[in-house]
């Protein structure tokens, strides 16, 4: 079974689900995640599929925040990851996830772990 860990830091804010702002500075920042995604991402080998895929997120604080409200973060690292060719395709039936995990206070970014479920 393939696995792969890597850390992309943060390009821009996070996008979270509860923010409520106009589309074009969410789409800037959903641009600045997904091409630090696939940046992460170039060179690595494709996968084969189904992968599950783990978020851990990084933060510089240490209060109570819920890593599910920054799924709109970790969709568009994963369309980068798809950009990259890691991936041919991130729908349920190549990709389990991502499972949002709190991360270890430190630079803000994401651990992206992708693992073969085969």
């Amino acid at each position: 079974m393939n696995k792969i860990t890597f850390f992309i830091p943060a390009p821009a804010k996070f996008l979270n689900a509860n923010d409520r702002i106009h589309h074009m500075p969410r789409a800037k920042l959903t641009a600045a995640w997904r091409k630090a995604g696939k940046k992460a991402a170039t060179g690595t080998p494709p996968m084969d599929t189904p992968v599950h895929i783990t978020a851990h997120i990084q933060k510089q604080r240490s209060g109570r925040w819920d890593p599910n409200n920054l799924a709109p973060t970790t969709k568009a690292i994963v369309d980068g990851i798809v950009d990259a060719g890691i991936l041919e395709d991130d729908s349920w039936k190549e990709v389990l996830g991502p499972d949002h995990r709190r991360g270890e206070k430190g630079e803000p970014g994401i651990w992206i772990t992708i693992k073969e479920e085969q």
